[in-house]
């Protein structure tokens, strides 16, 4: 098999176990006297996210190599994800078991990138269509769950404990392949141990410019409104009347597949810039299509708001892990994209689901009283703070000045 197979075969795994837990968690919290705790998922996934450059930092960039940290911190949340079902009726050990599972997971995200990024060539043309499989992971994860599992059992699946199962059994097969993928050596053997070496500050120093700036502030900012997407959308389906929630939201990602085969031709016409700013506004559309849609659930509305999924994450999120690779040098590598994960999945992520939980549940009265009619009150919230940040992105933003070799495609 070739490298690149061997990758992509990585990337489907690593974002299957994801889309198998993440996108169906609330509905079985709901359904299981959790549902004024949906947030708290969405919150303890951040804080790994946070923890994860200091593991990163400390650990897998200098003493191991890439393929066996992956390896065993997949086969530890493997185990871990096994026994999150047994807690359901302790809500606190049912969350704090979720918070040791993702302190396993959210590293493997820097760690997957780090070790893509190490056997190719072109970041443009190549790791998109690496990238691609993970999309496609996180597909089949929500196609298994609501097609599958579902005529597999009279019980609607989000709503059992099958979707932890089934995500902690591709964790242990994905730890298990890990140590079979090709060999990566720590980058930063050798080099002293610090604090800012270990959260990345380093990586900040050699990349640094005022784009790269801008960039991450609207990294940051911009997952506030996300967490929302993540913790409320399958609520949301449901309250609209929706059978086969993971399904539908899987539609989010087939259309990122499309997108991300794309994205070499949009490289090249858009550059860096514009791709970002597409992504930023598609996040914009996607929240006030919902609030549209909301009082009359209005189906080929919210299908729409879920399709722009694939503008939303690859011209965004895949365009920054691309441009922030092609700033860094191999010796920063993994810092600078453990660093963008602490930016985006950590600080924001944390900041945006205690932010969507409380306006849900405080100001919106939660599932008791957050009827149809009332959802678009709660969407034109993050559809509105995404806009703001649109706007300050396009003002601020001016690629060019680039430390790395290399620069990425600009305006």
């Amino acid at each position: 098999m070739s490298v690149r197979a061997r990758l992509s075969a990585m990337m489907f795994l690593q974002f299957f176990i994801w889309g198998a837990w993440y996108t169906t968690i609330a509905v079985y919290m709901t359904h299981h006297g959790m549902e004024t705790l949906t947030h708290w998922p969405y919150t303890v996934n951040p804080i790994a996210a946070i923890v994860a450059p200091f593991f990163l930092g400390l650990v897998a960039d200098r003493y191991f190599a890439t393929e066996r940290v992956l390896g065993m911190l997949h086969l530890l949340g493997g185990v871990v994800m096994f026994a999150v079902p047994w807690a359901t009726g302790a809500p606190v050990v049912f969350i704090l078991l979720l918070l040791f599972y993702n302190l396993c997971y959210m590293p493997t995200l820097g760690l997957a990138n780090s070790l893509a990024f190490h056997h190719i060539q072109s970041q443009e043309k190549q790791f998109p269509l690496i990238r691609v499989f993970g999309t496609i992971g996180w597909i089949v994860a929500g196609l298994f769950i609501s097609l599958v599992l579902g005529g597999l059992m009279a019980a609607v699946p989000e709503q059992t404990a099958l979707p932890l199962y089934t995500a902690a059994g591709a964790s242990v097969l994905l730890g298990l392949y890990s140590f079979t993928l090709p060999h990566t050596p720590p980058p930063g053997a050798g080099q002293r141990v610090s604090l800012r070496s270990i959260v990345g500050l380093d990586a900040l120093g050699q990349l640094g410019d005022r784009a790269f700036y801008v960039f991450i502030a609207a990294s940051l900012l911009l997952c506030i409104p996300l967490a929302a997407y993540y913790n409320f959308t399958q609520i949301f389906l449901g309250d609209a009347g929706v059978k086969k929630i993971a399904a539908t939201q899987s539609l989010g990602q087939m259309s990122e597949v499309v997108f991300m085969l794309l994205m070499p031709v949009f490289f090249a016409r858009l550059g860096v810039k514009r791709m970002l700013m597409a992504g930023m506004a598609a996040w914009v559309l996607r929240y006030a299509l919902f609030a549209i849609a909301a009082p009359s659930a209005v189906f080929w509305l919210i299908i729409i708001g879920i399709l722009l999924h694939g503008v939303c994450y690859d011209f965004f999120f895949v365009t920054g892990q691309i441009y922030v690779d092609k700033k860094s040098t191999p010796a920063v590598r993994g810092q600078a994209q453990g660093f963008l994960v602490l930016v985006t999945y950590g600080i924001g992520m944390l900041i945006g689901a205690q932010v969507a939980g409380n306006v849900y549940n405080r100001l919106l009265g939660g599932a008791a009283s957050l009827t149809l009619e009332r959802w678009p009150s709660f969407w034109v919230l993050p559809a509105g703070f995404a806009a703001v940040v649109l706007l300050l992105f396009a003002a601020l933003f001016r690629p060019g000045g680039a430390r790395a070799p290399a620069p990425v495609a600009a305006d």
